[in-house]
């Protein structure tokens, strides 16, 4: 799975007796799913028959429903009714249904159960859910389509909803003849039936049988559709879109799917296993993305790319979820995870998989050098908080699962595997992921089995070094004190974002690879392996620890050496992940108090000259992380830090300029876009004056205005420095817009509006019913760039707290984001109790570590601002020509 946006103690060993699992008397190998959905009702019928070994003598048999009325269940063996009306009983707490029988059928022998059972068409974006869209002629269209990962696939028919319990599925699939109907495998058959629901004459559409897979990966849509094809893959590769989309703009999508495929087939030395591959754009979807095996669904914007309508960045993010998702059909769908713990062997790999191939389908992208800024530094970010939790986290319950869908699991996940493969060699990495693969194909694996088929092609300990960081929280902050002679002394210890690491939370030693750079290039084979250790570097006096930033830790340097750092980034000795991950370590240790937070400010000014896109973009990122934390202080101060920003980027945006021609390379695009907004939204008045002029002509019906790179730049400019009518512009152009990327852009700048009535209006679009309930969050991002709509964001949440909660369940994973972004803005205590007070009676199942995590970030931020508030003012002071 693909998460839109952009959650625990030390783990040691599984242990499987706190899961909540199904009995074992029974084993499904083969299930037979009917469905027939109705759109009047928006409810399905079905039936499902299931095909068991018997594992013990038994007289019961318990699998998962959800929200699925059970009206007859037969239970037979061999041939002959064991009974046709057991006792049936449903456990609310753990999702359970059990059939209880007189006869008991013994060990040995094979049983089947029959289910007839109706379930909801629901819209929460879950299960076997109904989902909507704008016909050309402006009517609504319907479509049935589903998503089981991770525990859903009992909402649409009664399963043994376990990764482990893999088994065969026959599908089929009853729908008026106009319709489309698609699986995970292809058609084996079409008859006409009688429908059940109208007695009209529909269409039973059977799909052949799939190989042995998890209740997760099976997928049903049912709608109107239309489709492109290509052949240039052994297998037909499709893209389906519904109606009032144009199809033509997945063509990006259909055929980077065939190359990827291909790719993946030769570097996973496995032929993919089934016989067509569907990608299908869903108008309503919680994730970004979804893996299912054989029919992969997506949100539109993640799936369909209007290469005129979009910019660059939405290119390269379309091609990393179709790649990640690409990657899983081999991890995750083939080998499976045998429990959720395991979630980051799927996650993990699938995100380094898709940086991987992205590299090298487009080298010009030079995807490894933003993976510094994006996926290392967010998985260090929130695994600096206490309230991180393992790569490994135990998981006992299906409301536990969804949390774990974060930036551990995926981004940190990701951030090992690049870090052993950087270690192993990447060929030896990869030769170990294919003997791991042929070894468990269509088999459940734990971690552990990956590090020794990784051993294996190595012939290195690779367990012993990788489960420290896989079954730990946290990382470590390497400090290095230089004692003369050419030495250092390094000293590693837990990093915590708040700087208060307790003595009981940093007993963990790492296994730090320290990639030590010097002119003669980089060292990969030293490791601190104990708390502290002495190491030699040369006599030239230029060195830096953790080259090109693979291994998972922060540094910490005298300030002398990060001047000489400073000074060897300017001379070209450093790479640009040395220069972008150098300006993050430095940005986090001054959050947590290992720096001043005036020193960061020195070095970032020191890098005026900087010439790459992905150091920049760090750079602006730690002066927001600055200003963020001090959005409620003294406005002279804020203001100076504006300034601040303005007098790093403006030089540099006038010289790149806003002009966009054919010429411009993938990155250069997003450069100019990204110091274009930066200087713009921190002032920079001709910038203003230019995107006001632009916006007045785009919104005028001149569409050449605005180039795609910039909209939301301009947008932006245009809501915080105008009022209504600028508004009403906007949200005119979101409703009347056809294309998703530009209505996300739309809903996205909204919220820069200040004006106390338009705050009210952002918000009031939460639950207009004209934003789809995967987008809610969207509207919130703007208000969280100034102190009064963080404000009222909070207002908003207390006031519509029950029917947040009853829009947006807990068992799912939205409202846990919603919680974060409601709450994470804040930065001073009396913020903080007030947050705190207000869930103290509320029962917080399903978002308790999204609440965590936001409550750990304003303690670090109030912690921060207390330390550095009089450092931060007189460099402010000192060093901005407006204060």
């Amino acid at each position: 799975m693909c998460r839109t946006h952009a959650q625990a103690d030390v783990a040691s060993g599984v242990n499987v007796a706190a899961r909540e699992l199904l009995p074992t008397n029974v084993i499904p190998r083969h299930y037979h799913v009917t469905l027939e959905p109705n759109f009047k009702d928006f409810t399905f019928d079905g039936t499902v028959v299931i095909d068991l070994d018997v594992a013990e003598d038994s007289k019961s048999i318990s699998l998962h429903t959800l929200e699925l009325d059970v009206h007859s269940a037969t239970v037979s063996s061999e041939g002959q009714t064991v009974s046709s009306s057991p006792k049936i009983s449903y456990n609310e707490t753990t999702q359970v249904t059990t059939f209880d029988f007189d006869n008991e059928v013994p060990k040995g022998k094979k049983a089947q159960l029959e289910i007839k059972f109706t379930g909801q068409l629901n819209d929460k974006m879950a299960g076997f859910y109904r989902s909507t869209y704008k016909k050309e002629d402006g009517s609504q269209g319907l479509l049935a389509v589903s998503q089981m990962e991770p525990t859903d696939a009992r909402r649409s028919f009664p399963c043994f909803d376990e990764p482990s319990l893999k088994a065969e599925f026959t599908v089929t699939l009853i729908a008026d003849k106009n319709l489309t109907c698609l699986s995970n495998m292809d058609v084996s058959g079409e008859t006409e039936v009688q429908s059940k629901q109208t007695n009209a004459a529909k269409k039973a559409v059977t799909f052949n049988k799939s190989p042995l897979m998890s209740t997760y990966l099976v997928a049903f849509v049912v709608g109107e559709l239309n489709y492109i094809e290509t052949n240039e893959f052994r297998v037909p590769v499709r893209v389906y879109a519904p109606p009032g989309q144009d199809i033509e703009h997945g063509r990006f999508s259909l055929n980077l799917a065939a190359k990827t495929l291909a790719f993946y087939e030769k570097v996973f030395g496995i032929e993919f296993p089934l016989p067509k591959m569907d990608q299908i754009a869903i108008p309503d979807f919680a994730q970004g993305a979804m893996e299912n095996w054989g029919l992969v669904t997506y949100r539109v914007v993640d799936l369909l790319l209007d290469e005129k309508a979009s910019g660059a960045a939405t290119k390269e993010r379309v091609a990393e979820v179709v790649q990640h998702e690409l990657a899983h059909q081999w991890f995750g769908n083939l080998v499976t995870m045998d429990w959720w713990d395991g979630l980051w062997l799927n996650e993990g790999f699938a995100t380094w998989a898709s940086w991987y191939s992205c590299n090298i389908f487009y080298p010009e992208w030079k995807v490894w050098e933003t993976y510094v800024v994006d996926n290392l530094q967010r998985a260090l970010s929130l695994d600096s908080l206490r309230s991180s939790h393992p790569i490994e986290v135990p998981v006992k319950r299906a409301d536990e699962i969804n949390q774990i869908f974060d930036a551990i699991s995926y981004s940190k996940g990701s951030c090992v595997l690049r870090m052993i493969s950087t270690y192993l060699g990447e060929d030896t990495f990869l030769e170990g992921v294919r003997r791991y693969l042929k070894k468990h194909a269509y088999g459940n694996t734990q971690t552990g089995d990956l590090w020794a088929s990784l051993a294996e092609a190595s012939g290195k300990g690779v367990e012993d070094v990788m489960q420290v960081w896989t079954k730990n929280i946290g990382y470590p902050v390497v400090t290095v004190e230089e004692k003369g002679n050419n030495t250092v002394k390094l000293k590693q210890n837990r990093f915590l974002r708040t700087g208060d690491t307790k003595p009981e939370e940093d007993r963990v030693i790492y296994p730090v690879f320290l990639g030590l750079r010097t002119k003669d290039g980089i060292d990969e084979s030293q490791t601190l392996s104990k708390r502290e250790d002495t190491f030699k570097v040369p006599n030239d006096d230029f060195f830096k620890l953790n080259a090109n930033h693979t291994g998972l830790y922060r540094t910490s340097y005298s300030p002398e050496r990060l001047a000489k750092l400073g000074e060897a980034a300017k001379n070209g000795l450093l790479s640009v992940e040395d220069r972008a991950g150098m300006i993050a370590d430095a940005g986090a240790l001054a959050t947590s108090g290992y720096q001043k937070t005036s020193g960061v400010l020195n070095l970032l000014k020191g890098f005026e000259t900087e010439t790459e896109f992905v150091v920049w973009n760090e750079i602006i990122g730690r002066v927001a992380s600055v200003q963020s934390a001090w959005m409620f202080e003294d406005k002279a101060v804020r203001d100076g830090l504006e300034a601040f920003l303005r007098e790093l980027v403006s030089a540099k945006a006038h010289q790149l300029g806003w002009e966009f021609s054919e010429k411009d390379g993938h990155i250069e695009q997003q450069f100019k876009a990204m110091l274009f907004g930066s200087a713009g939204l921190s002032g920079d008045q001709k910038i203003i004056d230019t995107a006001k002029e632009m916006f007045k002509k785009y919104m005028a019906g001149d569409r050449s205005a605005v180039h795609p790179n910039i909209r939301g730049s301009v947008f932006s400019m245009a809501l915080k420095h105008g009022g209504k009518e600028e508004y009403d512009a906007v949200l005119d152009f979101y409703r009347k817009s056809t294309n998703s990327d530009e209505r996300n852009t739309a809903l996205r700048c909204l919220g820069r509006a200040k004006d106390p009535e338009l705050i009210k209006r952002t918000l009031d679009l939460l639950f207009s019913g004209e934003v789809k309930d995967q987008d809610i969050y969207m509207p919130t991002a703007g208000l969280r760039s100034h102190p009064e709509g963080i404000e009222a964001l909070y207002e908003w949440m207390t006031q519509n707290w029950e029917k947040l909660v009853e829009k947006l369940p807990p068992a799912l994973s939205m409202l846990g984001t919603m919680v974060t972004i409601f709450t994470s803005s804040f930065t001073k205590k009396e913020q903080l109790a007030k947050v705190e007070q207000f869930f103290a009676d509320k029962s917080t199942n399903g978002f308790d570590q999204s609440l965590a995590q936001s409550l750990d970030a304003i303690r670090s931020k109030i912690s921060w601002v207390e330390r550095d508030r009089e450092d931060v003012a007189a460099w402010v002071k000192e060093n901005t020509k407006s204060s």
